[in-house]
């Protein structure tokens, strides 16, 4: 295989070409329910064939084009099960592999980046990948102290690509609407296309990734590899064994699943609140769980990838926690204001507190019981609630504003659920919540003890 496609005209034509192919599939279903085959056989059928066709597409163009499939892959839990079956399989690829750069390329822009001699940095140096992502792939490799590493490699002409994709994807965003139902993918693109140029500095994802790595050095629930070297275009970090989120996912048992859960939650939290840092991919291609020199229960969670991250000095916002509190408690009136106050709702908007609330309700049920036991059915309510244009919910929903200092946030936390619902796992939310979200529990010291206990 070439290099990574960079020519804007083949990869926006690659792109332009999804909408033909899907309209050349759903008149060929018609051909085929006319000539007598069952109309529920031709769906699944142009179901599977359209998953395999747009993923295809989006792996094979890494860059902003697989990146936008990987925000999409943490959401399959929202589709109607009649549906999302085919898209599964190509949704879960997305997340863990794609095709490799050759390994020429790889050695050609490691002696610009590291010098002629790279090699002598290396004991050893593996040239097939062992993970190809969105805008570089990953090599095991040997340190030249004997220390297991990793090295991303960016691929060449990984940002005009990006910026590219997503500018095309952009024109042709109406085609996902089917494979998010309830959210708008415009914004989603939007907010990746303002991250495109910290996510192609290394230099700033190694410096997120040492100050995790240093914070939770030692710690019984969470282990992320620190740096070992960093220049332009190539990162080396400490190797990472374990079992990759996706297999747990398709085949782990019910205490891994509910691990792993526990686990993710009190890393949503907990990051920003001993990091000032949010770890903004929550895709499972960027987790592992890991059995080596854990704690009793036996499993820490492993965290890849810094390449996008929110800064939050201070942590998640404070009207975040106590919304979610007062929400909780019913004071409809007390959340509205908050809302307005933030900017979920603009001033020229006038909307029912109450209406509010029970917009609200189903959506921080989880937040609101000892532990709640995420799953894909309860997702896809969530989602054919907002999506429905004659409920309520759709309406209001319609009505309410995501303010941009709040994007990548909602996000993440929506992403995070989505693998939380792809894991089926039971989780303690709420004590993750008292000891990690400033706002929520106004005790704060006092319940902060019991929460400690939640990701143990």
């Amino acid at each position: 295989m070439s290099d990574l496609p960079r020519k804007a005209v083949t990869r926006t034509a690659k792109l332009a070409a999804l909408p033909l192919g899907f309209a050349g599939r759903a008149t060929l279903g018609l051909g085929k329910r006319l000539g007598g085959r069952p109309a529920d056989e031709v769906a699944v059928e142009l179901q599977e064939r359209t998953a395999e066709q747009l993923f295809k597409v989006l792996g094979e163009l890494k860059g902003g084009a697989m990146k936008f499939g990987q925000a999409l892959s943490v959401f399959e839990s929202a589709l109607p099960e009649d549906v999302a079956s085919p898209y599964r399989a190509a949704l879960t690829k997305l997340q863990e592999a794609a095709p490799p750069m050759p390994a020429r390329t790889v050695h050609r822009v490691l002696a610009e980046r590291l010098g002629a001699d790279w090699r002598s940095l290396f004991a050893e140096f593996e040239d097939m990948p062992a993970a190809a992502a969105s805008i570089g792939q990953v090599h095991r490799a040997v340190w030249g102290d004997g220390r297991k590493v990793a090295v991303k490699v960016q691929y060449p002409g990984a940002g005009a690509a990006l910026l590219s994709d997503l500018s095309q994807l952009g024109r042709v965003a109406r085609l996902f609407g089917p494979l998010v139902p309830g959210m708008d993918v415009k914004p989603l693109l939007a907010e990746l296309r303002e991250r495109v140029s910290e996510e192609l500095d290394y230099a700033l994802e190694a410096a997120a990734q040492h100050t995790h790595a240093v914070e939770f050095a030692g710690d019984p629930d969470v282990v992320v590899p620190d740096v070992v070297h960093q220049a332009d275009q190539v990162l080396v970090t400490e190797w990472m064994d374990g079992v990759p989120l996706s297999e747990v996912i398709s085949g782990g048992s019910r205490e891994m699943r509910d691990r792993a859960g526990q686990l993710l939650a009190h890393f949503l939290f907990a990051g920003p609140a001993r990091t000032g840092l949010l770890h903004a991919d929550p895709h499972p291609g960027n987790f592992r769980l890991l059995t080596d020199e854990g704690p009793v229960s036996g499993w820490r969670l492993g965290v890849l990838d810094f390449g996008t991250v929110d800064r939050l000095p201070e942590g998640l916002p404070l009207p975040i926690g106590t919304a979610l509190r007062l929400a909780l408690e019913g004071e409809a009136e007390q959340v509205h204001a908050m809302l307005r106050e933030e900017g979920f709702v603009k001033p020229t908007i006038k909307l029912d507190s109450d209406a509010v609330l029970d917009y609200l309700k189903p959506i921080i049920e989880p937040a609101g019981r000892e532990e709640f036991s995420f799953d894909r059915a309860w997702m896809r309510a969530q989602a054919a609630r907002i999506a429905d244009p004659r409920s309520p919910a759709h309406q209001l929903g319609k009505q309410l504003n995501l303010p941009p200092s709040y994007l990548l946030i909602h996000r993440v936390t929506l992403s995070t659920v989505g693998v939380l619902c792809q894991l089926g796992a039971t989780v303690r939310l709420r004590a993750e919540l008292q000891e990690w979200l400033p706002g929520f529990d106004p005790e704060g010291a006092e319940s902060g003890a019991d929460g400690g206990a939640a990701s143990g």
